[in-house]
């Protein structure tokens, strides 16, 4: 129950930073886009540059996760078709709603209802992609 504690609180400041550095704003999505206004896209970028630091670091001295107490894994995932075609629905469905679905959590926390269709689709989509993979998994227990 104090790690929930400790996740929700975490959740709420993430969601704090999101908003407070525009990333919940539609408007700012659509100028990046447009390459208009960059603070989103350099935004990310950071993000992406310090995520790559954290697993460059994680992976050198094998990090130990907190809750299990196992070595983090990281596993070489195979280029597929499928991840193409997510992708390129993420990105659709990105432009179109002009919602990140990682964002959408906090856009709804802070009232703005069309993010409610960002988070349907995607869980949604992450039931769809759980089918399809339970299935892929039962055919090759099965050979």
């Amino acid at each position: 129950m104090k790690m929930k504690i400790v996740f929700l609180i975490f959740g709420i400041i993430f969601g704090y930073i999101l908003s407070h550095s525009g990333a919940t704003n539609h408007e700012l999505y659509a100028q990046m886009f447009l390459f208009e206004d960059l603070h989103l896209m350099i935004l990310m970028i950071t993000a992406m540059g310090i995520g790559i630091l954290g697993f460059y670091i994680m992976k050198k001295f094998s990090v130990k996760a907190i809750l299990v107490d196992n070595t983090v894994k990281f596993d070489k995932k195979k280029m597929t078709k499928h991840l193409i075609l997510g992708s390129l629905l993420f990105g659709i469905g990105w432009g179109a709603t002009g919602t990140c679905p990682g964002t959408s959590v906090a856009m709804l926390g802070e009232g703005k209802l069309p993010a409610l269709f960002t988070v349907l689709g995607a869980l949604i989509g992450t039931y769809l992609f759980g089918i399809f993979e339970s299935k892929k998994i039962d055919k090759e227990v099965n050979k």
